[in-house]
């Protein structure tokens, strides 16, 4: 049978990069199952040349197609065939589309793990009806500073947002704008009061963008939105059935608590209970919700019982739960929004 080899990127991170040969492996079998074309037989943990890898065996050789939907697995360098004591390196071809510093440049407390964010938003969008390859609208209703945001941009995604916190508006708002303009991208970029029944409800943060003059021209353009409110409120600045992906990453009520309608709590269970029947209704049917939180502060069948609530079906996936430090452990639990 076809055998291959999923080469690991080294992680900034080291905690993470501890566990990121075991998440590939398990976000391998969520492709497998819902994006392949081939089915993949079996996988394991190896060590190649004392180098980490994710090997795997298939019922029939991979096509380039398959090839392409693997290359955005979010811990993968490059992959191989395994040709005896060889590895024959593959064609990749990612969603990318954006260079990768809109990704990495931003550093600050608290920013959540690159590959964590690309690996929950792959297995959340992968739950839903369309899959990683058409055109998507993003939606991280806890939004921060926009690492989720920006890695749906990557991906050609339109993507929006919100976050209650002012300061982190403000950051990601001055930072998308340098950013389009010194890689000189043809855009539009404005921020705006909203207003309702003339008092100040939030801020708007509109930007619309394209890869060339031509493409803008064309209307090939991508559109981002970030508000700056609580989420809770999110009902007021979107539309129902507007996203056909959620993911956020939860507080872990660590270095700040969940703000959940009484003050602020060490879970996050608290503020979910009151938000997912909100964000439920912002998705279109056929979308799929993905929330981390740690598993400190709650189990996962307690978001589970929240999912389903609101009318969500929790899907069955392997096991993403890994250790960050001594007071987050984190995990992913993923539902979908029945057709």
């Amino acid at each position: 049978m076809p055998r291959y080899a999923l080469l690991i990127l080294p992680a900034f991170n080291r905690v993470y990069g501890e566990s990121s040969v075991r998440l590939t492996k398990n976000e391998l079998a969520v492709f497998g199952a819902r994006a392949l074309q081939c089915e993949v037989l079996d996988s394991a943990e190896t060590a190649i040349g004392g180098v980490p890898y994710v090997t795997f065996e298939t019922a029939e050789p991979l096509t380039q197609p398959d090839i392409s939907v693997l290359s955005n697995l979010s811990s993968v360098y490059a992959i191989f065939g395994i040709e005896g004591e060889l590895l024959r390196p593959l064609p990749m071809q990612s969603l990318d589309r954006l260079s990768s510093d809109l990704i990495t440049i931003q550093k600050y407390a608290g920013k959540t793990n690159e590959h964590f964010t690309k690996l929950l938003l792959n297995v959340t969008a992968l739950a839903g009806d369309k899959g990683l390859g058409e055109r998507l609208s993003v939606f991280d209703p806890l939004c921060g500073r926009g690492t989720t945001l920006n890695q749906a941009l990557m991906y050609g995604y339109d993507a929006y947002g919100i976050d209650v916190d002012g300061k982190d508006f403000e950051a990601y708002s001055g930072f998308i704008k340098t950013w389009l303009r010194n890689k000189r991208l043809k855009h539009t970029a404005e921020t705006v009061p909203v207003r309702r029944e003339r008092a100040l409800v939030g801020r708007r943060l509109n930007v619309t963008f394209g890869l060339s003059k031509e493409a803008v021209k064309a209307g090939n353009v991508q559109h981002l939105a970030m508000v700056n409110a609580d989420t809770h409120k999110s009902r007021e600045f979107f539309k129902p059935r507007s996203f056909d992906v959620l993911v956020t990453d939860a507080p872990y009520g660590v270095q700040h608590g969940s703000k959940g309608g009484s003050g602020l709590s060490r879970s996050p269970l608290e503020l979910l209970r009151q938000a997912v029947p909100v964000w439920a209704e912002l998705l279109r049917p056929g979308g799929a919700m993905g929330i981390a939180w740690n598993t400190y502060g709650g189990k996962s069948s307690d978001l589970a019982e929240i999912l389903t609530a609101a009318g969500l079906q929790v899907m069955d996936y392997p096991d993403f739960e890994h250790w960050v430090d001594q007071a987050i452990v984190r995990d992913i639990i993923v539902a979908r929004k029945p057709a």
